[in-house]
């Protein structure tokens, strides 16, 4: 949020007039056009030149991008769902903000408020604009994160920009704010919109159906099959791109696809995700003991009941028994 204050008057390209190759950037070749901004700025996201599309999830958010659909991905925790979002942004250069809706996001954060500024020398109140009519002018891409446990009085400010060529109504303010043509609007969610109903995302809401219809596309986006995860954690730590590390990633890569299973059926309360086994490599180059380096990344965050099915998940993929869930001294 300190970022978007600073940069709030940061003048943006008019509109996007350069031809992408999706065949080029994405792995595939696109049914419609897709056109992306000649320069970036600060909001444009970083290239990870590791990251690995799904073709059916990209093509819905280039749909988003190039349509004016209003997108909403959902998918198990550590999927990269908004990361496939901002990975596409970044190669369309499209200036692009992200929003976790958690608690603390108020109707005062989204809208505005009023603040003493200087002008001329002395102290006057002025409103100034939230993040949402600050993005609403403006050729932004902005995701929310999150989505389904947004508070009430948020989630219905949201439902104003949710029509594609609705208009911002600021009733504090008198004012009716226009979309910018280049406006865009994603959310993330791990539910489509019907609450908590498998007992994994506690503190998720039901959705006002009326508000789901708006969304024009919804997408799945599920993990990644292990081979290609493989691939993407030797691109990053490339440390371990060797014979004998190749096999130890497969079984990491292995093992977590076990907590994701289990966390499905329900037998765990923790799952390891994409991000999980990065890290888990990365502390394995560290520390040079698999062991230690699993307990330290993962099996210490887990439920003392749910430590022997995960014992039962890393003996299943690398043969060895787990010798108690406590941590241990690292080998010298």
């Amino acid at each position: 949020m300190n970022n978007f204050k600073k940069n709030k008057k940061i003048e943006f390209e008019s509109s996007p007039s350069k031809k992408i190759n999706t065949k080029e950037l994405f792995g595939f070749n696109c049914n419609f056009d897709v056109f992306g901004f000649n320069e970036e700025n600060n909001f444009v996201p970083n290239i990870d030149n590791s990251y690995k599309f799904d073709p059916s999830t990209t093509r819905a958010i280039l749909a988003g991008f190039m349509y004016n659909r209003r997108v909403l991905i959902s998918g198990y925790h550590g999927t990269g769902k908004s990361t496939h979002i901002e990975q596409i942004a970044a190669r369309l250069k499209w200036p692009c903000v992200r929003i976790n809706l958690d608690s603390h996001i108020s109707r005062v954060d989204f809208i505005g408020k009023d603040a003493i500024v200087l002008k001329d020398g002395k102290q006057v109140t002025e409103f100034q604009d939230g993040i949402l009519p600050w993005a609403y002018q403006n050729p932004i891409a902005l995701v929310f994160d999150e989505y389904d446990v947004g508070r009430p009085d948020v989630m219905f400010i949201i439902q104003r920009v949710l029509e594609a060529d609705g208009k911002l109504t600021l009733l504090d303010q008198s004012r009716v704010i226009k979309p910018n043509k280049y406006f865009r609007l994603f959310a993330t969610a791990n539910t489509i919109g019907l609450g908590d109903t498998s007992g994994l995302y506690h503190g998720t809401q039901q959705i006002n159906q009326g508000q789901m219809d708006r969304w024009n596309i919804i997408s799945s986006l599920n993990y990644l099959n292990n081979s290609e995860e493989e691939k993407i954690i030797l691109s990053k730590v490339k440390e371990l791109n060797n014979k004998e590390d190749r096999e130890i990633i497969k079984n990491m890569v292995a093992t977590a696809e076990l907590t994701r299973s289990g966390f499905i059926n329900g037998d765990i309360s923790t799952v390891m995700s994409p991000r999980t086994v990065l890290i888990w490599a990365e502390n394995y180059l560290i520390f040079k003991d698999l062991e230690y380096s699993f307990k330290l990344t993962f099996l210490n965050r887990c439920d003392e009941l749910e430590k022997t099915v995960i014992n039962e998940y890393y003996q299943r993929s690398f043969g060895i028994d787990l010798s108690d869930a406590k941590v241990v001294n690292v080998k010298q």
